[in-house]
């Protein structure tokens, strides 16, 4: 292998500051949301009640504005418009793919930038979220892993991409109505920027609320969350949120993947295997995804495929395997459909589900590993521009 990666850094966040001014609702908690209402004044006794009110208009109508919220008295309105606000990303750019997929670049405080993808299928419709500005793994296949981290979002940040997505499909319900209607967005996938589980607390409370049956109500089957790697936030996540799993997985020895997901320098293959035989079992999780992108010559051989086998043997699974979606200075190439077609076969011959995964939104780099701030690449491309006319 030519293509080296360095090794995964130790990054500590630092707590972001809050800003000052109003109360952002959006992402609190249940009991954060009660106890921001009763540090401005509502009295105790009623804290409960006025947080399921105003919960159901910000996460099952889409209400952004107090003075809409007509369950309440005029004059709290008027109290928690002064106190409070309900903001989501602001959405820069919509990009619209030939295959009906939607890429949006959203703004979030710092001016800070990140891209969200929702997926259009027949009878579904999945929502890439990213959980970080930029990402600290630097996985040598993936784009966004060229981008440094920046900071992690905040649960309003990430529970606001969905939101926003909802906002643009038109799929807020009328105050007071039911519908029967099929959901456009019906799934979440936290597979966007970022590590989620490098930013736990913040994916876990978003998810929460994505999950809750007054809100949003998104069925936990519903959500799966992607790693590299993260091997003792795994059995957390399934105690605390229950979500499905898949782990970005892509070699079948330490030596290869130590190169292309560089995490696996502290938590190797039989560590991560060890944790993932686990959660099913915390969880009550269906399967775990194996996510394994097909890079020419690298890991595309029989050979992995037999050691894929073996290393999930027992573990109930589905292998997704993903054709690489390169980008400009990609240093792999995508294995063939014949050299991927044999790979699957001899998966779904022992018995896995070995689904190859649909390319989508290659024309507007949407695809999978493809996802990286839109100023961030500009601000390369300009750099790459002046070393080429010698400044």
């Amino acid at each position: 292998m030519s293509a080296t990666a360095p090794i995964t850094q130790d990054v500590m966040t630092i707590p972001r500051k809050q800003a000052e001014g109003p109360v952002n609702l959006v992402g609190l908690t249940r009991d954060a949301m009660r106890a921001a209402l009763i540090a401005e004044g509502t009295p105790e006794k009623q804290a409960k009640m006025r947080v399921g009110q105003i919960w159901q208009w910000i996460y099952q109508w889409g209400t952004r504005d107090f003075a809409d919220m007509t369950n309440l008295s005029k004059a709290f309105r008027a109290e928690l418009a002064e106190k409070f606000v309900i903001e989501v990303p602001e959405v820069v750019t919509k990009q619209v793919s030939e295959d009906g997929t939607r890429k949006y670049l959203v703004r979030i405080a710092g001016g800070h930038e990140v891209e969200v993808v929702y997926i259009p299928e027949e009878g579904r419709g999945t929502l890439c979220v990213s959980s970080q500005v930029g990402c600290t793994l630097t996985c040598s296949f993936c784009h966004t892993g060229t981008q440094k981290l920046v900071r992690n979002l905040t649960a309003a940040e990430i529970i606001g991409q969905v939101m926003v997505a909802r906002d643009d499909l038109g799929e807020w319900p009328v105050p007071g109505t039911l519908t029967d209607a099929p959901r456009l967005l019906s799934n979440i996938v936290l597979m966007g920027m970022g590590e989620p589980l490098y930013n736990f607390e913040n994916v876990r409370d978003a998810m929460k609320i994505a999950m809750d049956p007054e809100g949003i109500q998104l069925s936990r089957r519903r959500i799966t969350l992607s790693t590299s790697g993260v091997v003792p936030e795994i059995a957390r996540t399934a105690e605390e949120i229950g979500c499905q799993l898949a782990v970005s997985f892509h070699a079948t020895t330490d030596e290869v993947r130590n190169k292309l997901v560089p995490i696996n320098k502290r938590w190797n293959i039989a560590e991560l295997i060890e944790a993932l035989r686990a959660y099913p079992k915390v969880s009550n999780s269906e399967r775990i995804t194996f996510e394994y992108v097909m890079l020419d010559g690298v890991n595309d051989s029989d050979a992995d495929a037999h050691r894929l086998i073996e290393l999930i043997r027992g573990i109930p699974a589905k292998i997704n395997l993903i054709p690489f979606n390169e980008w400009p200075g990609a240093p792999y190439k995508r294995s063939s459909n014949n050299r991927i077609r044999a790979f699957s076969e001899i998966v779904y011959q022992a018995g896995y589900a070995s689904p190859v995964r649909k390319p989508r939104g290659e024309d507007i780099m949407a695809a999978c590993g493809q996802l990286k701030s839109a100023t961030e690449r500009e601000r390369k491309s300009r750099k790459q521009i002046e070393a080429d006319a010698g400044m």
